[in-house]
């Protein structure tokens, strides 16, 4: 797959009709965990500000619907953190109907890995963020509730990496987490990997994909 800023370069080149107006425009950017969502939003949010005055792109990441770790041991979903049941989808909808059709400040969730649970209201975005970079594993995922953000989004982008540098990268964020690396092999080869099979298998198709 090519580098995250060839990729953030290739995406931009498509955004041109979306870079003028006053109508906030919504970029997906979907794929599986360890495929570099995170870091690909980032890199074109910057890419965007630098053409444009104002800095009006932020990066929204879906990662603070997670529900907590006490909602997901009541429905004993724990060990199956990461997975579409796992995070508040409904409220993740509504939020981004609301920053599809909100003049008005709206604050956001974000997911703190080192406490391993979601800040309410940790981000504001701002009316003069006029284009939003949409980052998270489901975004495209041909599910009921999943299905009905398709519509927000203006342009839509998938990560296909090889499922072996999916399983290496994944291994590594655990070590990174401080996991031995029989229990990070564990991790990324049981849960991870069986949500990025989901991910790869029931999404929908993007506007533009990056695979190997």
């Amino acid at each position: 797959m090519r580098s995250l800023h060839e990729c953030a370069a290739k995406i931009s080149s498509k955004l041109d009709r979306y870079l003028t107006g006053s109508r906030r425009s919504l970029i997906a950017i979907a794929g599986p965990p360890g495929a570099g969502k995170s870091t690909l939003a980032d890199v074109l949010v910057d890419l965007l500000n630098e053409r444009l005055e104002g800095q009006p792109a932020e990066a929204v990441p879906m990662d603070g619907f997670h529900y907590d770790n006490h909602i997901l041991d009541a429905l004993a979903l724990r060990a199956r953190k990461g997975a579409p049941e796992t995070f508040d989808a409904s409220g993740f909808l509504a939020m981004l109907q609301r920053l599809k059709s909100s003049d008005a400040p709206v604050a956001i969730p974000v997911f703190d890995r080192s406490m391993d649970l979601s800040r309410a209201s940790a981000r504001m975005i701002q009316p003069h963020h006029r284009l939003l970079v949409i980052e998270g594993n489901y975004l495209l995922l041909d599910r009921p509730i999943w299905r009905e953000l398709r519509p927000l989004f203006d342009f839509t982008v998938m990560l296909r990496p090889p499922l072996d540098i999916i399983e290496t990268r994944l291994i590594q964020r655990w070590l990174d987490h401080g996991y031995a690396y029989e229990e990070a092999c564990a991790k990324a080869r049981g849960n991870d990997l069986a949500n990025a099979h989901v991910i790869l298998d029931e999404s929908v198709a993007a506007d533009l994909t990056f695979s190997e």
